[in-house]
């Protein structure tokens, strides 16, 4: 398959966003964000109360993106090897063989991650950074594209484990889908008395092969040095922040250029601005801050100090400028 244009990518994009938004709602902000982590080969968080359409909306995209799709229920006596997969033992051959676990797959859904205890969730560790797997020393490739939507209870909710931040800070994205309107709750429900089903079928609009070919393109898009540089500050002011105990990695301003990238490219540009940075800097940094124990109680967050950080570090005026003329 020839290369795609980026102007290709765009239009494939929001096609990929329109089907999704037949299944979920209302919620074309936080989707954007969603494709925009994929887009730049990451892996999305959504973190919301339940009953918010966060499992809907990982399904939803493992359809349009024609991807293959596993789901792990994430509970508390879920095992490593539940995900990796385990050697087991054929009297046929009588040797043992690799049983693969649903890691082996292109999009995962990893279901409320943070309802089983750590040393599950440290499991997915080495398969979101390395794309593979290690069982009983022999190591595994995943398949390419491999990601990760992994959804989560809030914290305050009984009966979950926070995320450890080694982990939290590889997840490339965390995102809020945030309680319906009453116009927009009732469009669900219209929605399903009028298919007469509970399942809802979305149509593929790419393949496995035609995603890497969008991520490709996303490489050829034009970041400017100033850009990078704002991506950079941004990432530096949150660690010197007051109310971070720990602010952002390199990690992060990074993760926040790359997101910036495939956003520009939705957006239907083939150059970054600072407002692309400034559009996903707090579900790129904001999980990826700590507040010092002495705010919990207080209205202190990680998105608050980001949007503190949006406020004062100086944008880059030139390249402002340049994009209000284009």
């Amino acid at each position: 398959m020839p290369s795609l244009e980026l102007t290709q990518v765009s239009e494939l994009a929001g096609a990929i966003l329109d089907e999704v938004e037949t299944a979920v709602i209302g919620k074309r902000e936080p989707l954007t964000m969603v494709l925009g982590g994929i887009l730049a080969g990451g892996h999305v968080l959504l973190e919301d109360f339940p009953g918010l359409g966060k499992t809907l909306a990982a399904r939803s995209f493992a359809q349009t993106l024609g991807l293959d799709f596993a789901r792990a229920q994430f509970t508390p006596d879920l095992l490593p090897a539940d995900l990796t997969g385990s050697f087991i033992f054929d009297q046929r051959v009588n040797e043992f063989s690799f049983r693969h676990g649903p890691l082996f797959t292109g999009l995962l859904l990893a279901d409320e991650i943070n309802r089983t205890p750590p040393k599950t969730q440290a499991a997915l560790l080495e398969a979101m950074q390395e794309r593979q797997v290690t069982v009983e020393g022999e190591t595994f490739p995943l398949p390419r594209p491999f990601h990760v939507l992994a959804t989560a209870n809030p914290v305050e909710y009984e009966g979950t484990y926070p995320l450890p931040e080694a982990q939290l800070d590889r997840f490339m994205l965390q995102i809020s889908f945030g309680y319906p309107t009453a116009d927009e709750e009732w469009e669900v429900l219209s929605r399903r008395l009028a298919r007469r089903q509970e399942d809802q079928t979305l149509r593929a609009i790419v393949d496995a092969d035609t995603l890497l070919k969008m991520q490709e393109a996303i490489e050829r898009v034009t970041v400017d040095e100033s850009v990078g540089r704002y991506c950079v500050a941004l990432a530096a002011a949150t660690r010197r922040h007051a109310h971070a105990l720990m602010g952002s990695s390199p990690r992060g301003a990074l993760a926040l250029m790359l997101v910036a990238r495939s956003f520009a490219v939705i957006e239907g540009r083939d150059y970054v601005t600072p407002d692309d940075v400034k559009a996903v800097a707090v579900p790129v940094l904001a999980h990826r801050v700590a507040v010092k124990p002495e705010l919990w109680m207080s209205n202190a967050s990680g998105a608050s100090v980001v949007a503190a950080v949006l406020a004062s570090v100086p944008t880059p005026a030139a390249l402002e400028a340049d994009a209000t003329t284009t």
